[in-house]
């Protein structure tokens, strides 16, 4: 797996720490919350989308596109905070409640279980790979 240079994986944990940030402000009811939030996850999911993987395992092919699904989730996240200040999609007021309104804490805890899950997973394999060659 190609690994992120010293630049690279500052901006890496540089945006995971500024996302978790924006997402506890969020919760806060801070009004910046989103933007921050939003420039995090682009910094984190760029960098974890430089991160690819060209070798024959199967196992860790199929676990990047599971790390792929949670970076979308992850910026699906950025995106429903937005929608979720004042109703910027006019919809009527029951059906935003039910449908958009604090809908991103769902999105965020599946990318997160999505995230440990993964990255636990493609380090093992790894090693395993490691200890045949």
């Amino acid at each position: 797996m190609r690994q992120l240079n010293k630049i690279e994986t500052w901006i890496y944990l540089v945006g995971a720490v500024v996302m978790v940030i924006g997402a506890a402000a969020a919760v806060l009811m801070a009004a910046w919350a989103p933007w921050v939030y939003a420039a995090g996850a682009l910094c984190f999911v760029a960098m974890q989308l430089l991160q690819r993987y060209d070798g024959p395992n199967v196992t860790i092919r199929r676990l990047r596109r599971i790390m792929i699904f949670s970076d979308l989730m992850f910026l699906l996240t950025a995106l429903l905070m937005f929608a979720s200040m004042d109703n910027p999609l006019h919809l009527p007021h029951i059906t935003y409640l039910q449908y958009v309104y604090r809908k991103w804490v769902v999105t965020l805890l599946i990318a997160a279980i999505l995230q440990l899950y993964v990255t636990h997973r493609i380090s093992h394999e790894l090693e395993q790979e490691a200890k045949k060659s």
